[in-house]
């Protein structure tokens, strides 16, 4: 199973919890002798692991992040960026550019890195992955709310969550309907929907799979300005 883009049709659709739903079951024939070969499997590994790393380290997706969206950047200006001390921003750039992440360019000093966006699309496994869902997992590094939720609920359903809270900002459900279809108090789910507003904002803005999340209501969503959002990066001077 390749995890680079896939396409979705007609008869699919986003669910509410940031998954796909596919309305027709999987032929039966898809897991077979090609695509269960080994050579096949093991060359999917690294893509597959790559992302577990990122899920599983918001610190690092948070580098990650904001290389992607501001990119070119020198370590520097990630450093006060990101409020990160020099040790810790130079391993999570040589983590990145180790996991083929990020690229590092050594002719300029300082060095410059780059990273492209990431996603992962597989309608048989409802599963969407984009910088905007990386960047809302980082934010409980940053954001006490998003901490809160992702060690009461974890991941999963912090993604539901941020599908939620896209659909909210463009009118189309009520916090308290959101709360009901992910299965957390109203209180929490109005916490976690203010919370992942930078996440959306600055996705929307920068996150070239946004519709991805959101193909019915990316261009709709009422959001503030990124210099009006708390917990949205500034966007990085330009290099001297």
């Amino acid at each position: 199973m390749d995890f680079e883009q896939t396409s979705m049709t007609n008869t699919d659709r986003i669910r509410p919890d940031g998954g796909i739903d596919a309305l027709d079951p999987p032929p039966t024939d898809i897991m077979d002798e090609e695509t269960l070969d080994p050579a096949a499997l093991a060359q999917n590994a690294p893509r597959l692991e790559t992302v577990v790393q990122l899920l599983n380290q918001p610190a690092l997706a948070r580098v990650y992040v904001y290389v992607c969206y501001w990119g070119p950047v020198s370590p520097p200006e990630i450093m006060d960026g990101l409020e990160l001390s020099k040790s810790t921003t130079y391993e999570y750039v040589d983590q990145l550019v180790d996991l083929g992440l990020v690229d590092r360019d050594d002719s300029t000093r300082p060095q410059q890195l780059t990273a492209d966006p990431i996603i992962i699309v597989e309608q048989y496994v409802p599963i969407v992955i984009t910088p905007t869902v990386l960047h809302a997992l980082a934010l409980q590094e940053v954001d006490e709310d998003v901490e809160y939720f992702m060690d009461r609920y974890g991941a999963g359903k912090l993604i539901a969550a941020l599908r939620g809270a896209g659909l909210h900002f463009a009118g189309k459900t009520t916090q308290r309907r959101v709360a009901t279809d992910i299965d957390v108090r109203d209180t929490e789910a109005m916490m976690i929907i203010y919370a992942l507003e930078p996440a959306l904002t600055v996705g929307r803005t920068h996150d070239p799979f946004f519709k991805h999340l959101f193909p019915d209501v990316h261009d709709q969503m009422d959001l503030s300005s990124l210099d009006e959002v708390d917990g949205a990066p500034a966007e990085s001077d330009s290099p001297e």
